[in-house]
């Protein structure tokens, strides 16, 4: 009985991926958010013009030194603001991430089906001295304090500056130790009369959370730009950091205007010895990227239409896909409960930025492209068993040893990792090569310790005999012709 149900569960999965076209590989693992140290990431929700920015910041530490300063282009209204849980970030993280994932070669010679369990900010992180900002507000000219909240565990206080000597020399007076490239970064936010969102931890309030992380602030405004401010995130950074951003709308695939949109490699075969340090081949292989794009490249990791009325969201999925309230709660208010005829369409970004490579803020725009993308990598486990005697298992072995060595190179040039360890993962299968495929195989991927030809005793006599004769051979005519010219 338990048999029955585990083929009837198989071939129904095979339909659905029949049905779904789908990648039907096996997920393995994943590269998430968290490999990368010095990182921030941003969920951006965009409808019309209305933007939902949600941050979420991965400091660590004595709660009374965080503070942080995002550009806004508006007055936010109280109402506007919001405090959300961690668990959205993880859901969308995880959703997205780059995955690996596993292929199983079916044995030439005879059957083989294999089952397998596993189917399936802009932080500004300032060294605050003072309690909190509304317990002690100094005046500074043209400075004005726009308005303040106490939302949950954070003081907020949004300000407005004529200038940038006169915005720096307040947070420092209010415990926002600025660093002193503050004032060139912040000109060019107080020169486009933008508003700046201040927030602070109100260390009453927090004590009583049982999380060593701080939950994100989420804010909602309109305005036509649809941009994310990163010039502040470079001030306290003399190297380069990585933000991953997360973006739902209702139209299509999210790309930055004023710097170069690059989709990440994908769909690329790579050796079965790297499971167990993906995590290092997906930073290597986004380093290398990064280099290779002139460090100053946005890159694309995933794109899909998730929207309640598409069957397949991912390919393979790494665990059960966002649902409304996760998207709802995202920001994305235009999805109803039970309405599965709303679209939303999901960006997954990554860029790592620097002052020198990024000098402007990112711009964004909506575009119709509704293309599907994701970053995966495959690897393809060999048949299982030692027979492979039948003329297709001997063929078989020759494809898995070029294919080996094509995962080998494509690994080297994926990462710049070096391919000389490579060599016994390339050459495993050979052994069961027979005599008559290595005679036989003219194969240019094959071995020379393969490929080369066994040859019967009676050749290696008659070139022996050649060897002695021809010299011989060749004297004698040649004494002929001489005696045949001097001849009257």
């Amino acid at each position: 009985m338990k048999n029955t149900l585990t083929t009837l569960a198989i071939a129904a999965a095979l339909l659905i991926c029949q049905h779904a076209l789908a990648f039907c590989g096996f997920y393995v693992a994943k590269a998430d958010a968290s490999l990368f140290n010095n990182k921030s990431e941003v969920i951006m929700v965009r409808n019309g013009t209305r933007n939902v920015i949600t941050m979420s910041s991965d400091f660590k530490g004595d709660l009374s030194e965080f503070a942080m300063v995002v550009p806004v282009p508006t007055v936010l209204a109280e109402k506007d603001i919001r405090v959300v849980e961690r668990r959205i970030f993880d859901v969308l993280n995880a959703y997205s991430a780059p995955r690996l994932v596993n292929y199983y070669d079916n044995n030439p010679c005879g059957y083989d089906m294999r089952l397998y369990e596993d189917s399936y900010s802009m932080a500004v992180p300032a060294m605050a001295k003072e309690e909190l900002v509304s317990k002690k507000l100094t005046t500074v000219k043209g400075v004005h304090i726009e308005a303040q909240y106490d939302i949950d565990e954070y003081n907020i206080i949004i300000l407005s500056a004529k200038e940038s000597d006169g915005l720096q020399i307040w947070l420092e007076a209010n415990g926002y130790k600025v660093p002193e490239t503050a004032r060139q970064v912040l000109e060019p936010y107080v020169r486009s009369n933008m508003k700046f969102f201040l927030v602070k931890v109100n260390l009453d309030k927090v004590q009583n959370r049982n999380s060593e992380y701080l939950r994100p602030i989420q804010i909602r405004f309109d305005h036509a730009k649809f941009m994310l401010p990163l010039r502040l995130g470079m001030a306290n950074s003399n190297g380069s950091q990585d933000m991953i951003v997360y973006a739902l709308t209702t139209e299509g695939r999210v790309e930055c205007t004023n710097y170069r949109t690059v989709k990440m490699p994908t769909d690329r075969n790579i050796p079965l010895y790297v499971e167990p340090k993906f995590g290092d081949f997906y930073k290597s292989l986004f380093e290398k990227s990064y280099k290779q794009e002139g460090r100053n490249a946005v890159f694309l990791e995933y794109a899909w239409n998730v929207s309640p009325y598409t069957a397949v969201k991912c390919d393979p999925c790494v665990g059960p896909p966002p649902v409304n309230y996760d998207f709802v709660e995202a920001g994305a208010d235009w999805i109803t409960q039970g309405n599965f005829h709303q679209t939303i369409f999901f960006t997954r970004l990554h860029v790592r930025y620097s002052r020198d490579k990024f000098p402007s803020d990112l711009q964004f725009q909506v575009t119709p492209n509704n293309e599907n993308f994701q970053c995966r990598y495959v690897m393809t486990y060999p048949a299982s068993g030692d027979d492979f005697t039948c003329d297709a298992g001997q063929e078989y072995l020759v494809d898995l040893y070029n294919r080996r060595k094509k995962e080998v190179d494509e690994l080297a040039a994926l990462t710049g990792w070096s391919s000389a360890n490579g060599s016994a993962y390339i050459r495993e299968y050979n052994k069961h090569l027979n005599p008559r495929m290595r005679e036989n195989s003219r194969n240019e991927g094959i071995p020379a310790t393969i490929a080369q030809r066994t040859y019967r005793p009676w050749i290696v006599v008659s070139i022996i005999f050649l060897a002695i004769t021809t010299p011989a051979l060749i004297s004698r005519k040649s004494t002929k012709i001489f005696h045949a010219k001097i001849q009257p």
